[in-house]
């Protein structure tokens, strides 16, 4: 009989679509678990793609100019770091906002009613708290950085704000998530810099345009549910034109990441070396294979086809570290 009660106490202590065997249900105190839900730490894909961009940036920006004993063409350890601790700490604390301003609509949907809010094994003053926490390990790590990347960081804020409110009134909420997980592009670069350039402008409208594709294939997961509870997406506008609309975002992304590489240079043999274009291309190739795989009746497809788009973060940033090593190793000499 014990048994049996603590395997319904662990099935009512989890989240309906988050893995059961992750590392929070392992090792962490059961009075944790609802934390860790609602700050996601149990589906590290979302920090990932928080992240990406940012490394992108961060890996692009020393290849502005020319590799030399000042700017190696390499990224900052330190900083990479910084952004990784940052964009697990952030995703934490927007999601749990998410769901402290989505908890009605939560408890409509399958996919979430399991939630810690709406399941009831968190009440909204200790979300807010918990919020409060994580942001201020974000707050702490933007410090770390120069003046101008704090009030860019600052900045964003606002566009983090509005994004939960947009799925009841336009059909473009993705397009919000996009601007508020790209930002990273536009602090990886001048958390090197302390000012932006059209290189980091590129990489973020790139990141936006490749935001919305991938959040695409996961929304299709929920239309139904959403389609009842008045919840619009992108997945909903498009429907079952979501492979077109996909070829041309994940065009669009490729061409505008290339426009991005190509004017990082500045007439002395910066800008990133042939091994950045090549990562681009792989990068090509495996959103191609989400396209051509994708069926959007099949939730547990999308969920996988969605999550594989950390391995094109990892494509493009491999890319980039090569092409610097590359410039290390042959460097161009000026006449």
């Amino acid at each position: 009989m014990s048994n049996l009660k603590t395997g319904l106490a662990d099935r009512t202590d989890r989240v309906a679509d988050a893995p059961s065997d992750n590392w929070v249900y392992r090792t962490l105190p059961r009075g944790v678990w609802p934390y860790a839900q609602l700050a996601r730490w149990d589906r590290p894909i979302g920090w990932q793609l928080l992240l990406w961009p940012c490394w992108w940036a961060a890996a692009l920006a020393p290849q502005a100019v020319a590799p030399s004993s000042v700017h190696l063409g390499l990224p900052s350890l330190w900083q990479l770091f910084l952004f990784l601790v940052g964009a697990i700490a952030m995703r934490g604390a927007g999601c749990t906002y998410n769901d402290l301003v989505d908890q009605k609509i939560d408890d409509m949907v399958a996919r979430t009613r399991s939630r810690p809010l709406p399941s009831g094994r968190v009440s909204r003053s200790q979300a807010k708290m918990f919020l409060v926490a994580q942001a201020l390990v974000g707050f702490l790590v933007l410090i770390q950085f120069n003046v101008f990347s704090v009030l860019l960081g600052i900045a964003s804020l606002g566009v983090v704000a509005i994004y939960p409110f947009l799925k009841r009134f336009t059909d473009w909420p993705q397009l919000g998530l996009g601007f508020a997980f790209s930002w990273g592009a536009l602090m990886g670069w001048a958390g090197y810099w302390g000012e932006l350039a059209p290189g980091a402008l590129l990489l973020y409208a790139g990141s936006i345009l490749w935001t919305i594709g991938y959040d695409t294939i996961y929304a299709h997961q929920d239309k139904e549910d959403d389609a009842l509870v008045g919840v619009r997406s992108t997945a909903r506008l498009f429907g079952s034109r979501t492979k077109p609309a996909l070829v041309v975002l994940y065009a669009a992304t490729i061409g505008l990441f290339l426009a991005a590489f190509a004017t990082t240079g500045n007439g002395m043999g910066g800008g990133p070396a042939w091994p950045a274009y090549a990562g681009l291309a792989i990068g090509a190739a495996q959103m191609g294979w989400q396209i051509r795989t994708l069926d959007i009746d099949d939730p547990d497809q999308c969920l996988k086809l969605f999550k594989s788009n950390t391995l094109f973060g990892w494509i493009v940033f491999f890319g980039l570290i090569f092409s610097a090593l590359w410039a290390l190793s042959f460097p161009v000499t000026g006449g």
